[in-house]
């Protein structure tokens, strides 16, 4: 079965930065989507980046959602077993808990939709004050 290990999170002050790390294994397929999404308090969750995994053409494609995009940036090591989330210029409203997903099969165009998506790690808190 395929299971996520998540790491990364913590508390920084606003313009600070974070970098959090998710490790698939369990996977018995060559091509798969991972993604990062967030849950505030009292809010729903939501995507906030995605990878597509050994996808061919696709491989690599990334997806963020507008209110990340030029802060974060998502990437896979060269061993395509763990993605990162690189987290710039945090706001205060960044604040959330994040969870790494995958499923299997290409990103698009499900990359940001949480019901998508069908194994979760555990979450990771991170704190903007």
């Amino acid at each position: 079965d395929v299971q996520l290990v998540e790491s990364g999170g913590g508390s920084v002050q606003p313009g600070g930065s974070l970098r959090l790390s998710c490790v698939a294994s369990g996977y018995s397929y060559s091509q798969y989507c991972m993604g990062w999404f967030r849950q505030g308090l009292g809010l729903e969750r939501e995507g906030v980046a995605a990878i597509s995994i050994r996808g061919g053409l696709q491989g690599g494609t990334t997806y963020y959602a507008d209110s990340v995009k030029g802060r974060f940036t998502i990437s896979q090591d060269d061993a395509q077993t763990t993605v990162y989330l690189q987290m710039d210029s945090l706001k205060p409203e960044d604040t959330a808990m994040y969870y790494c997903a995958a499923d299997t099969g290409l990103c698009w165009p499900r990359a940001l939709r949480t019901y998508e998506y069908n194994y979760w790690g555990q979450g990771t808190q991170v704190t903007v004050s």
